[in-house]
């Protein structure tokens, strides 16, 4: 099989990696406006069986051709461009998978599900981590207890060695994560969707050491759409960011003092964007290139009769390789799914979201092959 990744960045390169390591795939394309950017691990198979291909993935007709000669698309470019991704791969019939990051666009994109299914194409938003991962887990743990009563989910990208005074080191965008700080998190309570407040209902979460205790907090964006798949059938479902205690007593302060709005604010006679400048000052510091980093997860489900059920993930940094924990576990299963759609294993058609369409049992197993394992409680 042949497959093309859209976006040369950190998850796109960690998707490319995995499907070269698979020996049913043929061939892979990075498609980027500068495919050159690949990081160094993938310099030894440029040429063979990786090619790279300068695009912009706003030129339907260029994008639609590279598209056609592939089996399937990993969409690892930002999330603005993933509706428009998708309409086209549906168009050329193609397979498409992306990293989903925005709740209103995957709304948009299961409008095209009756054209996918004709076209019999697979097409996944919301592959990644969080969402992703996490609602495949999800689904699974409300499929076992049956009737369930709640579902508690926790993620956090962490440095291994943190550092004061936040204790973070900048593990993907940092203003894709200041956008979930900003945003109020869609959750369940009574059985309805509700908003509530972004670094809200502060709790702790103790993993195995050497993690330790971490702190728990509302943000964003990490579940999607599973608030609306599971209305009525679910009384409590939230989704919450893990960090190293302290982190929110500084972020929250920083929120309400009006560093990250997006509101321009005059400073000596110019338009500065106050979260613009806060992401100028704090990268540089914020930025360890030798730093490595871990994921923690949490998924909790709990039966209206007591019945629980939950999983457990700390996973690492390959630093023989030099991928990330960040990019092992959202690049590489942005990859699983596109392996899956393309050889069968995802056998519906049209537009479907992780929790509807990825079957756990080998989504797991793929994950555990490459060294992400996933522990039930």
């Amino acid at each position: 099989m042949r497959m093309l990744v859209l976006g040369a960045g950190l998850q796109g390169s960690a998707c490319a990696y995995d499907l070269l390591r698979q020996p049913g795939v043929e061939r892979v394309t990075i498609a980027d406006l500068r495919p050159e950017r690949i990081p160094a691990f993938l310099e030894p198979h440029v040429g063979k069986r990786l090619a790279l291909l300068k695009l912009d993935v706003q030129d339907g007709a260029a994008l639609r051709a590279a598209m056609v000669e592939h089996a399937a698309v990993q969409n690892a470019a930002p999330y603005y461009f993933n509706l428009a991704v998708s309409r086209v791969a549906v168009d050329a019939g193609v397979h498409c998978a992306d990293l989903g990051g925005n709740t209103e666009i995957v709304f948009q994109q299961q409008k095209l599900d009756a054209e996918a299914k004709q076209r019999n194409v697979s097409v996944i938003p919301d592959c990644g981590l969080a969402p992703g991962m996490v609602n495949v887990l999800a689904a699974e743990g409300i499929r076992r207890v049956g009737d369930a009563e709640s579902v508690k989910i926790y993620v956090g990208g962490l440095p291994q060695h943190p550092e004061p005074p936040l204790n973070y080191q900048i593990v993907y965008s940092l203003e894709g994560a200041l956008d979930y700080y900003t945003t109020p998190s869609w959750v369940l309570r009574d059985g309805k969707p509700a908003r509530v407040d972004a670094l809200s209902e502060l709790e702790h979460v103790t993993f195995p050491p050497p993690v330790g205790q971490l702190e728990a907090f509302h943000t964003g964006g990490g579940i999607s759409t599973l608030p609306w798949a599971y209305e009525g059938k679910v009384r409590t479902m939230e989704y919450k960011t893990l960090r190293y205690p302290g982190h929110i007593g500084i972020m929250r302060p920083i929120r309400e003092l009006g560093l990250l709005d997006l509101t321009p604010v005059k400073v000596k006679g110019k338009d500065i964007v106050p979260r613009d400048a806060f992401i100028a000052t704090v990268s540089p510091k914020l930025t360890k290139p030798e730093g490595r980093d871990l994921v923690a997860l949490r998924v909790e489900v709990r039966g209206r009769n007591g019945r629980p059920v939950a999983w457990q993930l700390l996973d690492y940094s390959d630093e023989a390789h030099g991928i990330s924990a960040m990019m092992r576990t959202t690049g590489y299963s942005l990859a699983i799914t596109g392996l899956m759609q393309v050889d069968g294993r995802i056998a519906v058609k049209g537009v479907h979201t992780p929790d509807e369409a990825v079957p756990f049992g080998d989504y797991i197993a793929e994950l555990a092959k490459r060294g992400v394992e996933i522990r039930e409680l």
